[in-house]
């Protein structure tokens, strides 16, 4: 994590924006489809501040520049970030949002600009309005990014990557349904057509994978579908014939991926033209994600010409059919068992054998256990291993030649995910391979208190995430402790390991959208102390209906179904601190584990007696 002199990159933007008279310039951390994780062609954000964390936003003027990232990513910030950068700690008090800042750099009549692919339809509104009240003269959408000018030396090239077909067998659900359910949609809001702009709501409504993104199985596109024409927007280059026949048969058109705002425009124009034309019909209006592009809103006439929603699409996404479900449940026993063989291993190289690893030998090694265990097809994020201090970095990305040494003496934090055909996981454990302070065990105590408050709670149809977040954070909160990131994230299924738009937390989006059968998501509560150890212990989730005694004012009651396969660290565990129903809830989930992963170990006596006695019964 060393810091980057970002000096000279600076000085060329600032050229740049002095020759187009622009005051203050902002670099979001999104691509053009409000990617999370990005190609490295788009890592404009990461190449102007020399900060690396997957969320942010810097805002350069020619006098100044600012970097905003969340709790996640405070420690990494301060170490990456060079003296050219003031760090924005978001959701801290008194401390301003980017928006803001950027907001009152523009006072006097100064002019704020962005790339309009890069920054949301309301986001956009949203800073236009900051800058006036400020002050400003207005935001502007430069069509030209100032930032790939000034990376033109060394900026790597756009992914090419081939396309593949998911089989419906796996997704669950054919394209034709698929897309004749969004045209359900369309017409019951008279709507000439929907813009699909995020990449894996492509991938999802046609039933195709890529791998343009590191270890997102999306590739870049855009769709349009109207009442009667599916069109996909991508370099055809990336087909074969497969693909082709695929695409075919579901009657989508292919078009480049260039093509896709001229074509807009040109749909725009055409339904204008007959709204105008009709004095009888109620004018059509077309529909784009909340998530769309400003340049998207722009093609499209503008705000007020074009309704933005929660997109249909990512709402039918996130509650996956039975296929997927299934899918979810047998990947996650795989995995668990690949995550079982490495602690295992791990533990067996630091304390028996003495063996000295740092922390990306390590990720390396469960790599290659995951990639031998049946459907793998990469990782799902970047491996976090990370030793003692380390740990306490929420985002932690150990680095060969500068990365730790692993402490067996100290706590060790490992999360990391899988993409396999069948689904996609993601799964921390906090481990301990020797002797263990009070404080750590103390903590990782309350920890698992709140994973199991949360995995056990029963709730009314209707309950959003923002409602359960407080479940598992209580015993933390009892003692004034708290941690800096979500509880839960919603979970693809051989897609983003990130996907919304559900969650648990604290986010106001997390109040917009009530749990449902079907949504998988994670539970992941931690606690962190800067400079001495970190932990975080996180299952992935499925909300499934559940049977009540009663059934007050005639709703359906809902809980979950914990998928993950991987047992608690018995060494970090004060079980004086656990009631009996605790207790009985980790018993349960530990031979529940034993049952499903020790068929993997039967030729592995390692492991084997490593499971073994991390599973057994608490008393």
């Amino acid at each position: 994590m060393a810091k980057v002199d970002t000096s000279s990159r600076l000085s060329k933007l600032r050229a740049l924006m002095e020759e187009r008279n622009v005051h203050v310039y902002v670099v979001p951390s999104e691509d053009s489809h409000s990617s999370e994780y990005i190609a490295d062609c788009d890592a404009r954000r990461e190449f102007i501040s020399g900060f690396t964390g997957s969320a942010g936003c810097a805002v350069v003027t020619l006098q100044a520049a600012a970097l905003a990232t969340d709790g996640r990513y405070f420690n990494q910030a301060t170490k990456q970030l060079d003296d050219n950068w003031t760090l924005l700690k978001q959701g801290l008090q008194d401390v301003p949002t980017w928006q803001e800042w950027a907001a009152e750099q523009s006072a006097g009549g100064k002019t704020v600009a962005v790339d309009p692919t890069l920054l949301a339809g309301p986001a956009a509104k949203k800073l236009a309005d900051q800058i006036r009240k400020a002050g400003g003269s207005d935001l502007v959408a430069l069509d030209e990014n100032l930032v790939d000018q000034t990376w033109a030396d060394g900026r790597p090239l756009r992914p090419r990557l081939p396309v593949t077909v998911l089989s419906d067998d796996v997704a669950g659900k054919s394209v034709q349904t698929k897309i004749a359910d969004l045209r359900q949609e369309l017409a019951k809001k008279n709507c000439p057509g929907f813009f699909v702009s995020m990449l894996d709501e492509v991938a999802w409504l046609l039933n195709l994978r890529g791998s343009d993104i590191p270890y997102n199985p999306v590739f870049f596109s855009y769709a349009t579908v109207t009442p009667q024409a599916a069109t996909l927007y991508i370099d055809e280059a990336k087909l074969d014939e497969g693909c082709k026949a695929h695409l075919a048969a579901n009657n989508v058109k292919i078009r480049p991926y260039d093509a896709f705002f001229v074509d807009t425009r040109a749909l725009h124009a055409e339904i204008s033209e007959k709204n105008n034309m009709s004095s009888t019909a109620a004018p059509q209006t077309f529909l784009m994600s909340n998530k769309g592009s400003w340049a998207l809103q722009r093609a499209l006439g503008g705000e007020g010409s074009v309704e933005e929603i929660r997109s249909p699409i990512g709402d039918a996404k996130a509650i996956k059919n039975e296929t997927e479900m299934e899918g979810m449940r047998a990947c996650h026993v795989r995995d668990g068992a690949a995550l079982i063989e490495y602690f295992a291993w791990l533990e067996d190289q630091l304390v028996n054998k003495k063996a000295t690893l740092d922390e990306v030998d390590a990720a390396d090694k469960l790599e290659e256990l995951r990639s031998k265990k049946e459907h793998f097809v990469g990782l799902s994020f970047p491996t976090i291993s990370s030793t003692g201090p380390n740990a306490a970095v929420i985002h932690y990305g150990p680095e060969k030649g500068s990365c730790a040494t692993i402490d067996p003496g100290s706590v060790y934090l490992c999360d990391s995910g899988a993409q396999f055909l069948d689904g996609t996981t993601d799964t921390t454990r906090t481990l301990h391979f020797g002797q263990p302070t009070e404080a750590e065990r103390k903590a990782y105590t309350l920890v698992i208190k709140g994973v199991i408050g949360l995995d056990m709670a029963i709730f009314p149809k209707g309950t959003t995430g923002f409602a359960l977040d407080c479940l598992a954070r209580q015993h933390l909160w009892k003692n004034g402790l708290d941690y800096r990131h979500g509880t839960g994230h919603g979970v693809g299924s051989y897609l983003n390991v990130h996907e919304g738009p559900i969650g648990i937390g604290t986010r106001v989006q997390y109040t917009e959208v009530p749990l449902a059968p079907g949504n998988v998501l994670s539970n992941e509560p931690g606690y962190y102390e800067d400079g001495k150890f970190g932990i975080r212990i996180e299952n992935i989730m499925m909300v499934r209906e559940v049977k009540t005694e009663k059934c007050f004012g005639d709703k359906p009651y809902l809980g979950f179904e914990h998928v993950t396969m991987v047992p608690y660290c018995r060494n970090l565990m004060d079980t004086s601190l656990l009631t009996a129903t605790e207790k009985d809830w980790v018993n349960a989930y530990s031979a529940e584990i034993l049952a499903k992963t020790k068929p993997f170990f039967e030729n592995d006596p390692l492991t084997m007696a490593w499971l073994t006695r991390e599973t057994q019964p608490l008393q």
